[in-house]
């Protein structure tokens, strides 16, 4: 079996981890689940227990080779690809399938926006990632967290923190605490009456310098000064505060009213 971690990778050895995780998909029963990053196939061993069908995405070439011969094609078709440039909806077969991932942590935020960019063909995502950034989108507004990645991430559905593991939950000790998160995929875009793609560029608009008030950062992106006001007075929205204080509903208030 590969031991030498690649690709920043940190392989969980928590055996009540890896059925924490798995309960935290509900039940499996009939169901197909894409795994991202099965590594050593710790996780894959659980979920091909309960589930009819395990996809396992991994990109280490060593890996895939030696998950293939562990496990019978029937249960996990392991693929040798990168998650990012992979396909979910041609294996979703029009289905919605749940995700579960010990996500590299130099990709994680990539692989996030490929998930929610696909989220027509997924229901639920149980993903492990690094605790400072699970903090960045789980947070809710009016925290120092709260920013671009917590509104792009809960604008296509609720998210959840479950639980956080040391370093020594993995081999090789990461110099990170891990957090592992829910996320089922339910966008609130068109709830809230805004365009996607204009919406997510209008947030990183608002967020472009944190320390600057909400109005101030339009103001740099070109707004004039009327349209600003005009627009937080349509919004109810004071033009004193920072992006990171508005609610998903505030910040698509006050989209709607400057493009109007």
């Amino acid at each position: 079996m590969p031991s030498k971690p690649k690709l920043g990778q940190n392989f969980l050895r928590d055996p009540q981890a890896m059925e924490r995780i798995a309960n935290a998909l509900g039940d499996l029963t009939g169901e197909t689940v894409i795994e991202i990053g099965p590594g050593q196939g710790a996780i894959t061993h659980v979920l091909a227990a309960r589930a009819r069908r395990v996809i396992a995405i991994e990109l280490d070439r060593e890996l895939a080779a030696d998950l293939r011969g562990r496990f019978p094609a029937e249960r996990v078709e392991v693929v040798q690809a990168d998650v990012l440039q992979f396909d979910l909806a041609a294996v979703a077969a029009g289905k919605r399938l749940p995700v579960a991932g010990n996500l590299p942590y130099y990709i994680t935020s990539p692989i996030l926006l490929k998930l929610a960019g696909s989220h027509s063909v997924l229901d639920r995502a149980v993903l492990m990632v690094q605790r400072e950034l699970a903090d960045r989108i789980t947070a809710e507004p009016g925290t120092r967290d709260y920013g671009v990645l917590s509104v792009t991430v809960q604008m296509y559905g609720p998210v959840e923190r479950l639980f956080t593991l040391p370093p020594g939950a993995f081999s090789p000790p990461p110099d990170v605490h891990s957090t592992v998160f829910r996320w089922r995929f339910a966008p609130r875009f068109e709830e809230l009456g805004v365009d996607e793609a204009g919406f997510l560029r209008f947030v990183r608009t608002a967020f472009a310098q944190k320390r600057k008030t909400l109005a101030n950062n339009l103001r740099a992106a070109g707004y004039s000064g009327a349209s600003i006001q005009d627009a937080l007075k349509r919004a109810d929205v004071s033009g004193q505060f920072r992006a990171e204080a508005l609610s998903l509903e505030e910040t698509a208030r006050v989209y709607g009213a400057i493009r109007r």
